[in-house]
């Protein structure tokens, strides 16, 4: 028997939809047949993008560029979406920003905890408010968070990393219990390393550094880190995930971390 979903017909919204995680996370909801509203900042590739989601599944894909450091962006996202769906079922907050710089982050001044914070967790909650009046009391509306395996471990340099993926779980737990009373539930999946189309080219250039293969390099790399997996997830691995919360299957996850880390959690030590 089919694991059948339950999505069909739905809408969701992704922020950070126009490439990586956020790109697998909208292909992955639009081939349940679910509609789509995408948000990044970079107009170009964020159409290019739903274009090419909207030809290959036949969903309806809407484009809305926002930066969501903006709350008249994001609110202008959301007028959008309620035009064009009237119902945003799955809201799903990925958006967040790459290192600035590998240099020491309690040296930063504020403008840059404060920036890479307003770009990751604040995004999130002015999304979530934002989107909120589109969502269903029906028992069909999930808030799914991507946050990270840095909220529980330390990724040296990766203070500001740190800060976020905690207070995205944390996050989670209170939105979960606020909006219980409206039947949306709010967990995040916690990835742990993943395979995003930057992650890929740095191994291809730390191989041929160290003149071996790109998978003898990942394989030595994630073993090294404790990843027990011997590799790092997949965008579609992520995407999977999230697909399965957003549906009925999952109606009875709730406030929950859903790591998916190949093992680091076990917190492992190489002999």
């Amino acid at each position: 028997m089919a694991l059948e979903l339950g999505l069909k017909g739905r809408t969701a919204l992704i922020t950070g939809g126009s490439k990586g995680i956020g790109r697998a996370i909208a292909r992955g909801l639009a081939r349940e047949g679910v509609n789509l509203v995408l948000m990044a900042r970079g107009k170009e590739l964020l159409e290019q993008t739903a274009g090419d989601i909207s030809k290959e599944t036949g969903v309806k894909v809407v484009a809305a560029p926002a930066d969501i450091t903006k709350s008249d962006q994001v609110d202008a996202a959301a007028a959008s979406a309620k035009d064009a769906f009237g119902t945003v079922h799955i809201v799903v907050n990925n958006a967040g920003g790459p290192m600035r710089r590998m240099d020491r982050q309690i040296l930063w001044p504020d403008s840059d905890w404060i920036g890479d914070l307003d770009n990751k967790i604040l995004g999130a909650l002015r999304v979530t408010r934002a989107f909120l009046p589109l969502m269903p009391s029906d028992g069909s509306g999930r808030i799914i968070n991507i946050s990270g395996t840095a909220s529980t471990i330390v990724w040296a340099p990766a203070l500001t990393h740190g800060l976020n993926n905690a207070a995205m779980n944390q996050a989670t737990g209170y939105l979960a219990t606020d909006l219980a009373s409206q039947q949306i539930t709010v967990n995040t999946v916690v990835p742990g390393l993943v395979g995003t189309e930057g992650r890929e080219v740095w191994a291809e250039n730390m191989a041929k550094q160290q003149n071996v293969t790109k998978e003898e390099f990942v394989a030595s790399f994630c073993k090294r880190m404790g990843i027990l997996a011997g590799r790092w997830a997949t965008m579609d691995e992520v995407a999977d995930t999230v697909v399965f919360v957003a549906s009925d299957r999952a109606r009875y996850f709730n406030g929950s971390k859903i790591i998916l880390d190949g093992g680091l959690n076990v917190n492992a030590r190489p002999a």
